[in-house]
């Protein structure tokens, strides 16, 4: 049994950290809701007052956060240096890849092994610990990492140097918010002209637009069980958080010079309806974006 500071308890974080307590794992968690503490708590995790207190005396800090603002405030040169010597930092938050290397750098001053190893499966992979890990780092780190990500996932990829496990879930997401945007629109014609969802989405499925929308994701009310959609679209991958990922992408897009053009038409579409108030609903929710000028004349 290891101990484990797990800083970031929200919508995927908590579950991680509770699949870690499962595995018999000394798990201390800390987030500045109080809600997800006490539901943390409740799950048989410790809460300290402290992010610090948290990581006192740990073998392993894992970070669920929203964005790099909030990695680089929180992964300082004296928090890091805080840290005892061989202290494995596993980063799991989507942050740009330059501060996912800068906080590299610093674990690396300081005796610290760090990997950057951002995740994709969404809420439900969370709770199941069916996460894919896509991990940038050393292959030392990664190895020594490997047993606490088997207790929170599936898949484990080592996608590159530090930076290089950011930079693919990037690209990841980036292709996640076109396909959910084009199966959205997909959906909404077949209903418009007459077409059963359910029906359409299975046919769809065995077909060649069949994607992971379709299969595990349907944005349509009513076409699938246990998905936000079928919720509200409460919970879930929230609209804010795809727009920030997507703006990340469209950050190295212009870096490297690459064209991303559906990429950039997404971007717009996810910022639009986050602005519109919609920000916490589940990015699924944008086929109600694509109806937004329908519903507005019934």
């Amino acid at each position: 049994m290891q101990k484990i500071a797990f800083l970031g308890l929200g919508n995927m974080g908590s579950p991680m950290a509770i699949n870690l307590v499962k595995n018999k794992h000394d798990v201390s968690g800390f987030d500045l809701s109080k809600d997800a503490m006490s539901n943390f708590e409740k799950a048989g995790g410790k809460t300290t007052k402290t992010a610090l207190d948290a990581c006192r005396d740990a073998e392993v800090v894992i970070t669920m956060l929203p964005s790099g603002k909030h990695v680089a405030e929180l992964l300082t040169r004296e928090f890091i240096g805080s840290l005892k010597p061989g202290t494995l930092i596993i980063e799991s938050s989507t942050i740009d890849p330059a501060t996912a290397k800068a906080v590299a750098s610093l674990a690396e001053e300081h005796d610290c092994f760090m990997i950057d190893a951002p995740v994709s499966g969404g809420t439900a992979g969370a709770q199941n610990a069916t996460l894919t890990f896509i991990v940038g780092g050393k292959e030392d780190a990664l190895k020594k990492a490997t047993p606490y990500l088997s207790c929170m996932g599936k898949n484990i990829f080592h996608a590159g140097p530090s930076g290089a496990g950011q930079m693919t879930k990037i690209c990841n997401n980036l292709l996640l918010s076109v396909l959910m945007v084009g199966t959205s629109e997909a959906i909404n014609l077949g209903i418009a002209n007459g077409l059963d969802p359910k029906v359409l989405s299975e046919i769809m499925q065995k077909s060649s637009g069949r994607n992971w929308a379709l299969e595990v994701y349907n944005p349509c009310p009513g076409v699938m069980e246990g998905t936000p959609a079928s919720r509200e679209y409460a919970g879930g991958f929230a609209v804010d958080l795809m727009t920030k990922d997507l703006g990340l992408a469209m950050e190295a897009s212009l870096a490297s010079k690459t064209a991303t053009p559906l990429g950039n038409m997404a971007f717009n579409f996810y910022r639009i309806w986050g602005e519109a108030g919609n920000g916490k609903l589940d990015f699924s929710s944008i086929i109600r974006f694509l109806n937004h000028k329908k519903e507005q004349s019934k």
